[in-house]
């Protein structure tokens, strides 16, 4: 039976279908309209999220059921333009949820002047057809050895949930950070994009420094200057650290000379060293793509001890696809490079053999100077997804792998774009204008 009442976050992630049965996208977030003078706010619609990851607006006028598992229209003919937030629009989910407030509930007593959070909007529909944001679930604060508990309360006994209060600073991200969890960097990446900024830093600041470096590693070079910027110096160096050097160097490379250079000196010098060594490359080039640190082991290690360092899940297959093999000392610049063992090849050896023994010493190697269509070259000629990168001392310098490649084959606004082709197989096309925001 389809549902006249629901709370918004039981929402997110439903599928959202067409009236014959045919998925169009799944449902990210709720808009409301919050106005100014406090009457009850009305659901203008949901944010959807097309197979292709673009965001678009689907009145609620068009849903005619909501059901545990899906979110069905009543058209297959939705508008595509990619949604914009205007003014006076909130999303339910990601700007209202965790905002502090203070509730005048007669009925409970114990909350009075006393701060709690949004934990959910419940939203039903009128006999008018309309839908509206009639009560809230709020948390109070944790008690000792007691779990937080939820109240739901009326809207108009709740306080603190105008456009001005929102937007105010200091905001709690526990409800959308764990929206969050258990998806892959580059996911979280193109959900913080669709943030509203204030919400993209408050978040942004939550992560920890590890989990930060992974998704802004996949954010386009424009959003992540801009949220390096926006971290304040202390914190954007120790991101910076965090980050794989590859990339950190890429960001550095985007800021004016005077600002990277501070947060150079800001880092710990082991961490900036290597950094510091890239930037004296040309972005197109081998030592500007590679990384400083693949695995690098000496030729006395055992097949057992390679296999054990490719199985670190902090490597990308593509890293780990390949063992480098160097006189000591085996930090970059390396001692002299002996060759390299795939780890196909390890694979196929006794664990106690050496792999000073099954070296591949005659792979071609890059010259850091060799420009992006050599490398391009290289890898296409030896149907590798990772290669060395060796100075004219034959001292092993790093290694480029193709993700490096392909991230500047592509166009610098690749994860920006939209494949629409056969995006909706409904029948959806741009709207005459029924389907677009209000």
């Amino acid at each position: 039976m389809a549902a006249t009442r629901v709370f918004a976050a039981r929402l997110a992630g439903l599928v959202v279908l067409g009236p014959d049965g045919e998925s169009i996208g799944r449902v990210r977030d709720v808009v409301i309209s919050i106005r100014y003078d406090r009457q009850q706010p009305r659901v203008l619609g949901l944010l959807v999220e097309l197979p292709t990851r673009k965001r678009i607006f689907v009145p609620m006028l068009r849903v005619t059921a909501i059901e545990p598992g899906s979110v069905t229209l009543n058209t297959g003919t939705v508008s595509l333009r990619r949604f914009e937030q205007r003014p006076g629009e909130m999303l339910a989910l990601a700007q209202v949820l965790d905002s502090k407030v203070r509730v005048d509930d007669p009925e409970l007593p114990d909350l009075h002047d006393v701060d709690v959070f949004v934990v959910d909007l419940g939203i039903e529909q009128t006999r008018t057809r309309d839908w509206m944001v009639s009560r809230v679930a709020v948390r109070g604060h944790r008690r000792l050895g007691r779990r937080r508990a939820v109240h739901v309360v009326n809207w108009t006994h709740v306080r603190g949930l105008t456009q001005h209060e929102l937007n105010l600073p200091g905001q709690d991200v526990t409800q959308l950070l764990g929206q969050f969890e258990g998806l892959r960097p580059a996911d979280v990446a193109h959900l913080l994009r669709g943030l509203p900024e204030k919400r993209r830093i408050e978040l942004a600041r939550a992560l920890d420094d590890e989990r930060l470096a992974d998704v802004v590693q996949e954010l386009p070079e424009t959003d992540q200057v801009r949220l390096l910027q926006q971290l304040g110096v202390e914190r954007a160096a120790d991101l910076l650290e965090a980050m794989d050097p590859d990339d950190a160097a890429d960001l550095l490379g985007e800021l004016p000379t005077g600002e990277a250079e501070s947060l150079l000196a800001l880092m710990d010098p082991e961490e900036s060293e290597p950094v510091r060594r890239l930037l004296e490359y040309s972005p197109y080039t081998a030592g500007g793509m590679m990384t400083p640190a693949p695995v690098i082991l000496s030729p006395a290690a055992t097949v057992a001890e390679a296999l054990a360092r490719v199985r670190n899940p902090d490597l990308t297959p593509a890293l780990a696809s390949m063992v480098f093999v160097v006189r000591p000392p085996t930090a970059t610049p390396t001692g002299r490079y002996l060759g390299c063992v795939h780890t196909q090849q390890l694979l196929r050896e006794p664990p106690a053999n050496l792999i000073g023994g099954i070296l591949d010493a005659d792979l071609a190697r890059l010259q850091p100077d060799a420009p992006l269509p050599a490398v391009t070259r290289y890898f296409a000629t030896y149907n590798l997804v990772c290669g060395p990168v060796v100075d004219d001392e034959n001292h092993l310098l790093g290694a480029v792998s193709v993700d490096d490649v392909l991230d500047h084959l592509l166009p610098e606004d690749w994860r920006e774009h939209d494949e629409e082709a056969h995006a909706l197989q409904t029948g959806a096309h741009a709207a005459d204008g029924t389907g677009e925001q209000p």
